[in-house]
């Protein structure tokens, strides 16, 4: 008889224990719910916020109208200091303006990035986007001096011979009426990052059918639309109702892609190493992944190779992306504004002359009104158009209580409309940015690359990199856009692209005496 309640009693007192782990669970999420959601009740809300659901089912699911509903929101709010949604069970306080900015930027409590960021791990893992604490000063300090300004120098070349390539792409396009320019930019900073980030050529102007860069823009979109569907942030549901498969296949070419190249590249320097040509091989033009590959801790060990594909992945990623639509967005306004086209064309006949000669890192730190249109078509259109953090303890934001464990949404492409710091912010103009209409504007009212400790590394980079294209196509043609603002309908996914393209018309500069 005791055996045969023994025999129940196993099984019984697994169930007891596994209704008890679930009974506290339960109450320790609801209880945070609830705490979050009380002392966060003053701040103000967008309508129809249901308990546990929060906004989620307000959104739009196409992009373009879910960044629209962004965009009305922080109209809607602009007299308020911020706003909060809610996005299933996790807070959000919406922030666009200069002050509440900076309290969350230049406070290290708050570096790790928000929730949503959790996406892009399988991807990033936890490369100097997506990791946070130890892990990110070390990468951090580690990475900077990769980013000097002698080895931008060395990168000035490949920028220059994408240019050229890209030129003579576009030379087909010229008077032959309008259309789309925005793939052309990109597969440039494409062939352009791949080649100073892993030194491996993907000819991507000249294919771009290559199943990489096609995955690259794929996985892009599969995670801003999970970022926006919280009932698919669950892994099991995810992998069963979701796009599950068709990420993991997605992950699996783009890892498969670097990590061959970081294999076949680690392998090139060991060779070179073994036959004593070390010295020869630092005065070859070095890739990003050299620099890693040589690279060592603080106690003298080397990054792994998934530490380095963390990297790498990163800055395809990131490094690409990011300046294909600030140079796109900025073709567009130039097109739009002809007195600042002949501006620039001025100052590019002042630095160049009739040459047809390469720019040179002289050559782009004169080019000062060109960088104020590059700022400016960065103020009108963030490439980053939105980017959050993590609430790292209790805190005040303009007097509201935001608790630990909340996240905050920097919207860039509001705050860069602060009719305080910009008068007539929807108006392009380039001079907003001279030295003398800049003194005295908050830093935190125009973060285009970010702002505080977890500033963007690579913003030297992109800048010369845009200068270098923009320059080269702007000493060969005339640009005239075909669209008008309202038809680009921004799309705000993890890089603010226009739904319909770029669409310009181009004609053949006459040679200048």
């Amino acid at each position: 008889m005791a055996a045969l309640l023994g025999g129940y009693s196993i099984p019984l007192l697994g169930t007891s224990v596994f209704v008890a782990i679930l009974t506290y669970l339960t109450y320790r999420l609801l209880s945070d719910y609830l705490h979050k959601w009380f002392t966060m009740k003053p701040i103000p809300e967008a309508a129809g916020t249901y308990p546990f659901i929060g906004n989620a089912l307000q959104f739009e699911a196409n992009a373009g109208d879910f960044f629209r509903q962004i965009e009305d929101l922080t109209r809607d709010f602009r007299d308020a200091p911020l706003f909060k949604l809610w996005i299933g069970p996790i807070p959000f306080v919406i922030l666009f303006h200069a002050e509440t900015v900076e309290a969350i930027l230049t406070n290290s409590v708050h570096m790790e990035k928000a929730y949503a960021y959790n996406f892009l791990h399988p991807w990033l893992r936890t490369g100097l986007l997506t990791s946070t604490g130890d892990k990110w000063r070390q990468r951090r300090k580690m990475l900077t001096p990769t980013f000097h300004f002698s080895i931008l120098t060395d990168f000035l070349d490949v920028m220059n011979e994408q240019a050229e390539i890209l030129v003579k792409k576009l030379e087909k396009q010229a008077g032959k009426g309008e259309f789309d320019c925005f793939s052309h930019i990109t597969l440039s900073a494409l062939d352009i990052i791949c080649e100073t980030a892993m030194g491996k050529k993907i000819h991507a102007q000249s294919q771009s059918d290559s199943e990489y860069v096609k995955r690259v823009y794929k996985m892009s979109d599969i995670v801003s639309r999970r970022q926006r569907s919280p009932w698919f942030w669950p892994d099991f549901l995810y992998n069963y109702f979701g796009e599950g498969r068709e990420h993991d296949e997605t992950l699996e070419i783009l890892h498969s892609f670097t990590s061959d190249v970081i294999k076949e590249r680690a392998e090139i320097l060991s060779n070179t190493e073994s036959k004593g040509d070390s010295e020869q091989s630092t005065k070859k033009r070095q890739a990003f992944l050299d620099m890693l590959l040589k690279t060592t801790y603080e106690d003298g060990s080397t990054m792994s190779h998934q530490d380095i594909q963390e990297e790498v992945d990163t800055f395809m990623f990131r490094g690409h992306d990011t300046t294909a639509a600030s140079m796109n967005w900025s073709l567009h306004l130039l097109g739009s504004h002809p007195e600042a086209h002949g501006k620039v064309q001025r100052e590019l006949q002042e630095v160049f002359g009739a040459s047809d000669r390469p720019a040179n890192m002289e050559d782009l730190k004169k080019l000062k009104y060109l960088e104020c249109v590059i700022k400016e078509a960065l103020r009108l259109f963030p490439s980053v158009p939105f980017f959050a953090r993590n609430i790292g303890e209790d805190c005040h934001i303009n007097g509201f209580k935001v608790p630990k464990g909340a996240n905050a949404i920097i919207v860039t492409y509001a705050l860069h409309r602060d009719p305080r710091y910009f008068p007539e912010p929807e108006e392009f103009r380039p001079d907003r940015f001279l030295p003398e209409n800049s003194a005295g504007r908050p830093p935190y009212a125009y973060v285009p690359f970010s702002a505080g400790l977890r500033n963007c590394i690579g913003q030297r980079f992109a800048l010369m990199e845009e200068k270098v294209i923009l320059a080269s196509i702007l000493r060969n043609f005339n640009v005239e856009a075909c669209q008008k603002r309202e038809d680009l309908r921004p799309l705000g996914e993890l890089i603010l692209r226009p739904e319909n393209g770029i669409r310009i018309k181009l004609e053949k500069r006459k040679p200048q005496t």
